[in-house]
């Protein structure tokens, strides 16, 4: 379905250990822009009877139906820098061919 980092993959296990009621990564569409798609990641505490349901270096996933195919070949990556820390989404398939706001 995706691939989870191994530094996506250590933060995430991370955060589901200090909280057990954090059961499934949800991975979904939020929008689309000029420059492509843009996901969303949240922790649910269990999947939707209709998810995809995938287990991603050891992270159990949780993706929407609508979202699924826009989904598939992502990377989930967490990336660390002078401007700050947090999980990054991409998708080759996806990433649209550059904006006039100046992103890629």
């Amino acid at each position: 379905m995706l691939d989870v980092t191994a530094a996506a993959a250590e933060k995430l296990q991370a955060l589901r250990a200090a909280d057990p009621a954090l059961g499934v990564l949800r991975v979904y569409v939020a929008g689309r822009a000029c420059c492509g798609i843009r996901y969303g990641l949240a922790f649910d505490e269990h999947a939707d009877e209709d998810d995809a349901i995938a287990e991603c270096s050891g992270i159990p996933v949780a993706v929407d139906q609508a979202s699924l195919p826009y989904v598939q070949g992502a990377q989930i990556d967490f990336v660390a820098a002078d401007e700050g820390e947090g999980f990054m989404v991409t998708n080759a398939a996806y990433s649209g061919g550059g904006c006039a706001c100046g992103g890629r």
